[in-house]
């Protein structure tokens, strides 16, 4: 068995780690990255083009930022986070400019807050190597390993090109490991099932705000690329009809009227009345988007093309890991969360999407955790045992509850899907939709804990299965929990926002969920 030493091992391999795996080795930690795909084209990262909170120092300005985003968080963000991302981002993104080939800004400047997605994380990947960074591609992480006090000290998993087991004994782990997809097709998203979050909840971390999670992006129908060109476009049906279809600034509206018309027929983007830049900007910043069309021989701006939604789930959503500092730590020694594995209310609040607030989350929660998980381990380094027996600490698709049995695996995802993603259930939640999700999301996951086992390199897609029926019964109990209509989260028996509600709703368990309320504490913003 392939043994690994580090003082901090980051899992996962897109923008959150490779910030993470950066801002450890700053400090002079020996850090590893395991992906299980390859640092630099794994993750939603890969094939985007990020946008940044990208806020110049100014206190007129950032402030200004920050009440703007507030105004959208339904009261559960904390501007005081929402500062320290917008500042971290801001001195963050310069670091990169030997790897990372800036644009102008059109003005004799530098166009620093949209970058090419793939350009951006070749950099980060440069970046982390040159600081000393070992970079493990094909390296997925099946379990944490816990030291007999309850702290974090390994991971163990499958090293796929060699085809045999590996661990690692670490000081300090980061789990940066995105969010779930659920499988929808979202691009970049296959390998982003929720991972983080069974291993952190296995370790006995919990989970918060994983009810907003309804979250679509609208792509042409035989493939998901990226939502930005939509800004612009017109709907129309099968017949050519013209559909009356909110603006971008009423998320809910727009996507509650798309449903309607998808519930009745195709439905047709046409993007002959885009602003007249946006086919460069789209060119220069999403390529992927530009690339399937035009293998289909489709001029995007110029044909009448269908269109569906894909489905984001946390990737896009607002939930995660609960941290419980400002460094990004968990509950539970030795484990840190950063990116889409951790819960965005902070700066989110209620709402999310794509970009923005959101990459400048995944940058800076990167920084931060990656900084408090060396600390960590620098902390216990004199005191460590290294020798000292871990304790695995994975269940379901590892060490089943029962005997084992073959389990449909297929069916099981599509049963998280369907409860999670499906446009009804998830847009007009009730009471009786829920709990009937429960019921079906339930009964998959007992077959799953009871019988679900694979072999060799087949343990790395059991433990998916497992991660994504997992994640989709957290957001449901707490969609369940939350009685009342905030932000994304839209009941139709609780149409009202509720005061007693300005709250989180923290997830945890496993076989059983125990869901609950915790109130905010928010201090003020820096005048």
């Amino acid at each position: 068995m392939n043994e690994i030493i580090a003082d901090v091992l980051v899992i996962g391999g897109g923008m959150a780690a490779g910030w993470a795996a950066i801002s450890a080795a700053k400090t002079g930690a020996r850090v590893v990255i395991a992906d299980k795909g390859f640092m630099g084209t794994s993750g939603v990262t890969a094939p985007a083009g990020p946008n940044h909170w990208w806020v110049p120092p100014e206190q007129e300005l950032r402030k200004a930022a920050v009440e703007r985003r507030l105004e959208s968080a339904f009261g559960l963000a904390d501007p005081a986070w929402m500062e320290r991302i917008i500042d971290i981002t801001w001195r963050s993104i310069p670091e990169i400019a030997p790897w990372y080939p800036f644009s102008g800004d059109g003005k004799g400047g530098t166009f620093r807050s949209g970058l090419r997605g793939p350009e951006y994380l070749r950099a980060l990947r440069q970046y982390a190597t040159k600081l000393g960074v070992t970079v493990l591609d094909q390296y997925p992480v099946l379990e944490l390993l816990a030291r007999q006090d309850g702290s974090i000290g390994g991971v163990a998993g499958y090293d796929r090109l060699n085809d045999r087991p590996w661990n690692a004994r670490t000081g300090a782990v980061i789990l940066a490991t995105g969010g779930c997809a659920f499988r929808s097709g979202l691009l970049g998203s296959h390998n982003n099932t929720g991972d983080g979050y069974l291993m952190g909840v296995e370790a006995g971390a919990e989970l918060s705000g994983m009810e907003f999670c309804v979250s679509y992006s609208i792509s042409p129908a035989w493939l998901s690329t990226r939502t930005l060109p939509y800004t612009g476009a017109r709907y129309f049906n099968s017949e050519g009809q013209l559909l009356s279809i909110p603006g971008w600034d009423k998320p809910r509206d727009y996507l509650c009227k798309l449903a309607d018309a998808f519930r009745a027929g195709p439905v047709y983007a046409d993007l002959h009345e885009a602003p007249v830049g946006l086919p460069a900007v789209v060119r220069e910043i999403q390529p992927a988007t530009v690339a399937a069309f035009e293998r289909r021989g489709l001029d995007m701006f110029q044909d009448r093309f269908e269109v569906k939604l894909f489905g984001e789930g946390t990737i896009r959503g607002v939930g995660g890991l609960r941290i419980v500092n400002n460094v990004c730590a968990t509950s539970v020694p030795g484990l840190f969360a950063a990116g889409d594995a951790a819960t965005r209310e902070h700066i989110a609040g209620a709402t999310s999407g794509g970009g923005a607030q959101n990459a400048a989350w995944a940058l800076s929660s990167g920084v931060l955790s990656g900084t408090g998980a060396a600390h960590e381990a620098k902390r216990r380094r004199k005191t460590l045992d290294w020798n000292e027996k871990l304790k695995p600490l994975g269940s379901a698709g590892l060490r089943p509850s029962g005997t084992v049995k073959a389990v449909d695996r297929k069916a099981a995802i599509q049963t998280a899907q369907k409860e999670t993603l499906d446009l009804d259930k998830a847009l007009w939640r009730n009471e009786t939709r829920l709990k009937s999700s429960a019921s079906l999301l339930d009964k998959a996951w007992s077959e799953i804990r009871a019988s679900l086992h694979g072999e060799k390199l087949e343990t790395v897609s059991a433990r998916e299965t497992a991660a994504i029926v997992a994640t989709a019964r957290w957001c449901n109990a707490s969609a369940q929990v939350r009685k009342e209509s905030r932000g994304m989260h839209v009941r139709e028996d609780y149409p009202q926002q509720n005061p007693e509600y300005q709250s989180r709703i923290i997830t945890g368990g496993l076989d059983r969920i125990t869901p609950y309320l915790e109130k905010l504490r928010i201090p003020k913003a820096a005048s």
